[in-house]
């Protein structure tokens, strides 16, 4: 019941109040109805390394696990996501995505991914963009080989990439915990339930030292994926 009432709260919140507000004042919305999400789902959330992260715009590259990783991220710092097609589809969480900015990518379309590229290019001028380029979910055993497609907008944009890395924990043992995986043909509904019968959930989001512009310029996208990929791979 917390839950629902939650979510028809961010509704209302992106219906009414959010065409009246600036971004500073819509980041600040995010953060805190995503902070109040962990603590319903009763998952704290320990950060990394936040000291490392530049105030200018940048392009922010992390594994994937649940569809809470978003919320995880936007606990710390509100940014717009980068989502595969399927997710407006979502029962009211794909129109929350949607209405917060999120750029959808159809996963089967070069064409259409190179069009991506180009905009999120433009948003890196003045806004942070959140990618996950696993191009799935996994159990957070391992992590997967990154696409190097979405790279390329950081290198035309000139802005630096930072590689986070994403860990959800039992509180009691310190060890990995499966119940957030969103994996395989799990539901969103069926996925809440696991996060809910766990309760000994914590989160760590690792910060790791960015892979700067000018680095960035004099090589390509498949380096970059590469270095994020091996980076979050040996944090995790």
């Amino acid at each position: 019941m917390q839950i629902l009432l939650h979510v028809i709260v961010g509704v209302c919140k992106l219906s009414f109040i959010f065409p009246l507000l600036n971004q500073k004042q819509k980041d600040h919305h995010i953060q805190e109805w995503s902070k109040k999400l962990l603590k319903i789902f009763h998952i704290p959330l320990r950060v990394i390394g936040a000291e490392k992260l530049l105030s200018s715009p940048h392009l922010l590259v992390s594994n994937h696990i649940s569809w809470l990783d978003i919320h995880v991220i936007n606990a710390f710092k509100p940014v717009r996501f980068v989502a595969k097609s399927e997710v407006r589809g979502w029962p009211i969480f794909g129109w929350m995505a949607q209405q917060l900015g999120t750029v959808f990518i159809r996963r089967d379309s070069a064409r259409h991914a190179r069009q991506v590229v180009d905009q999120m290019a433009e948003v890196l001028k003045v806004e942070s963009i959140c990618i996950f380029p696993e191009g799935t979910s996994t159990s957070g055993e391992s992590v997967l080989p990154f696409k190097p497609n979405l790279f390329e907008s950081a290198i035309l944009a000139h802005a630096p990439v930072f590689p986070i890395a994403i860990a959800y924990r039992s509180r009691s043992t310190g060890l990995r915990s499966d119940a957030p995986a969103f994996i395989g043909d799990m539901g969103l509904l069926e996925s809440m339930s696991n996060v809910i019968a766990s309760w000994d959930i914590e989160v760590h989001l690792s910060l790791i030292e960015p892979y700067s512009t000018d680095k960035a310029a004099n090589s390509d996208r498949k380096a970059l994926a590469l270095y994020c990929q091996e980076a979050i791979t040996k944090t995790l």
